[in-house]
C-alpha cells in the first residue's frame, strides 16, 4: 500500500497547478460509446439469438509546463464493455459477460535542461473495473499493477498534432492481488502481493493520417526484469525462469472520424508474458459508435 500512497501523491502533485492555472493545461479528451443490437422473431428459423453489446472508452491527455524545466504529463485510458445474450430456447436473457475491461492511469515528469535527452521519472497504475477471477463474488478495481521508472527520455519528433518520443530507464513494478480465497472452509482470504525490477523500454507514437479524420496512438513497453521477489519459491518448479523472459505490450488505436460526432475505432494489443501463457496473445476491436473529443 505505501507504493499505492507515493502514486497517488505524484497524482496529487500533478493536479494541483490545475486548480491554481487551468488555462495553461493542454488537454485532450475522447470519449466513445459503441453500440450493437440484434433481435429475432419467435418463429425464426434458425440458432440465431438476440444480443446486445456495448463499449464505453475514454482517453484524456492533460500536459503542462510545470516550470521552465519541468514538464509534466498525465494518461488516463479507460474502457469498460458487456455483452448481453439471449437464451436459444428460453429467450430469457443471460447475465452479461464482460468484452473488455482497462483502467490506466500514467503521469510522466520530464526535466527540460535542454540537453540531448531529457532525465525523467513516472509512475503508473493498471487495473481493470470488475475482477471475476472468483465467479461467486465480485471484487473491483482488482488486481493492480504499480510501475515507477527513472531514467531518460528523448522527444524525437513534436508538433501541434504529431509527437514520437522514446524512453528507457530503470522501472519496478509491484502486483496487488486483493481477497484472495485463502481457506475454502473458514472463508479466510489475503492479499497476495509480488514485486520485480529490470529495465523498461516505452516508445510512443501519435500521428494523424489523411488530414485530420484518421489518427493513430502506437504505444510499445518491453520490460526485462532483473529479479523477482517470489522467485525463490518457483525453484524446481517447470516455470521457475518464466519471469526472467522479456515483457511485452504493443497497443495501437486507429480512429477514423466519419463526422463530428460518428467514428470508426479500431484497437488491437499484442501481450506477451511467459509467465501467463507461453505464446502471444492478442486482442482485437473493431467497433462504430458516437464520440466526444475536446482538446
Amino acid at each position: 500500500m505505501t507504493t499505492l500512497v507515493r502514486w497517488l501523491g505524484i497524482v496529487l502533485l500533478a493536479s494541483l497547478p490545475a486548480l491554481a492555472a487551468a488555462e495553461t493545461w493542454k488537454t485532450t479528451s475522447e470519449a466513445s460509446l459503441m453500440l450493437a443490437q440484434n433481435a429475432y422473431s419467435n418463429n425464426w428459423a434458425g440458432e440465431e439469438t438476440g444480443s446486445i453489446s456495448w463499449t464505453l472508452n475514454s482517453r484524456t491527455v492533460l500536459e503542462n509546463q510545470l516550470h521552465p524545466r519541468v514538464n509534466n504529463k498525465n494518461s488516463l485510458k479507460f474502457s469498460f464493455g458487456q455483452t448481453h445474450n439471449q437464451d436459444a430456447e428460453t429467450n430469457d436473457w443471460e447475465k452479461p459477460a464482460k468484452s473488455t475491461d482497462l483502467i490506466d492511469i500514467e503521469s510522466i515528469f520530464r526535466f527540460t535542461y535542454g540537453l540531448f535527452v531529457d532525465p525523467f521519472a513516472s509512475g503508473r497504475a493498471e487495473s481493470q473495473f470488475l475482477d471475476k477471477s472468483y465467479p461467486e463474488e465480485a471484487r473491483y478495481v482488482n488486481p493492480l499493477k504499480f510501475t515507477e521508472s527513472l531514467g531518460l527520455a528523448k522527444t524525437l519528433l513534436k508538433d501541434e498534432k504529431r509527437e514520437w518520443t522514446a524512453r528507457f530507464g530503470a522501472g519496478f513494478r509491484q502486483y496487488v492481488d486483493r481477497d484472495v480465497p485463502a481457506d475454502t472452509l473458514t472463508g479466510e482470504k489475503e492479499t497476495v502481493t509480488s514485486n520485480d525490477g529490470g529495465f523498461e523500454f516505452v516508445n510512443e507514437l501519435n500521428l494523424p493520417l489523411a488530414g485530420d479524420r484518421v489518427t493513430l496512438s502506437n504505444k510499445l513497453t518491453l520490460f526485462q526484469a532483473l529479479f523477482y521477489s517470489k522467485s525463490d519459491e518457483l525453484v524446481g518448479l517447470p516455470g521457475q525462469d518464466y519471469w526472467k523472459a522479456p515483457d511485452a505490450n504493443w497497443e495501437n488505436i486507429l480512429t477514423a472520424s466519419v463526422t463530428k460526432h460518428l467514428m470508426v475505432n479500431l484497437y488491437t494489443q499484442l501481450l506477451y508474458d511467459k509467465e501467463v501463457s507461453l505464446g502471444a496473445r492478442f486482442k482485437q476491436t473493431l467497433s462504430l459508435g458516437l464520440t466526444y473529443k475536446t482538446g
